[in-house]
């Protein structure tokens, strides 16, 4: 939801302007694969006072269940109410995702108390902080956990990437000390149609100093 400068592409593929809109929308113009992608990574470059964004990697929703399951699920404390939706999924209870179960809850908002987007990616910081670690267990117990996962994923993937770009991308962030999910401040608003997230800029400014630049000594 966050409101951003989004180029927006001719049928030919080329930038004919700029919207203002929710960040999510600039995947919107293009082919759906590679052109998507370039879009969605120069209005994210943008957003971030224009540091450079080296490579993508996209990925369908539809993979969710297949990565998932490649981990051998993931362990949650439910964090909403599912009524209706999935009754095994019981707020407060923790479970083990399995299938399409885990997709259901970290895409879930209509038929929820609180159906904002803002709620759901609270729900899904949560489910990837969890992949994370299965993850990184998964890759230290099979030394081909990397390369088989990046097969299965293939036909739900989109990148500039080659498989040996990949693997080594998989491998540098697995060796990372994972510091959990930053989250910009900022103020969510009911839009004309939908709701809009404005960053902070002392908030955004600090987040792209402290990830993106080392300072001098």
């Amino acid at each position: 939801d966050t409101m951003a400068d989004i180029p927006v592409l001719g049928i030919a593929g080329e930038k004919i302007g700029i919207v203002n809109k929710q960040l999510a929308l600039a995947h919107t113009y293009g082919n759906g694969k590679e052109v998507s992608c370039r879009n969605t990574a120069e209005a994210v470059s943008g957003l971030l006072y224009n540091v450079n964004v080296d490579h993508y990697v996209s990925v369908t929703m539809d993979s969710v269940p297949i990565f998932n399951d490649l981990v051998g699920g993931v362990e949650v404390t439910v964090l909403d109410d599912f009524a209706g939706i999935d009754d095994k999924l019981i707020k407060g209870e923790t479970v083990t995702l399995a299938g399409e179960q885990a997709l259901t809850y970290i895409r879930s908002r209509k038929g929820l108390d609180d159906a904002t987007n803002a709620t759901r990616m609270v729900r899904q910081r949560q489910y990837l902080d969890a992949l994370y670690k299965k993850t990184v267990e998964c890759k230290n117990s099979d030394e081909n956990f990397v390369i088989n996962a990046a097969l299965n994923m293939a036909d739900y993937m989109v990148s500039d990437c080659t498989v040996e770009q990949l693997s080594t991308l998989a491998q540098t962030i697995i060796d990372y000390e994972f510091t959990g999910i930053r989250t910009i401040e900022g103020d969510n608003v009911v839009g004309a149609k939908h709701m809009e997230f404005f960053p902070d800029i002392e908030s955004l400014k600090k987040n792209v100093v402290e990830l993106f630049y080392i300072p001098k000594n």
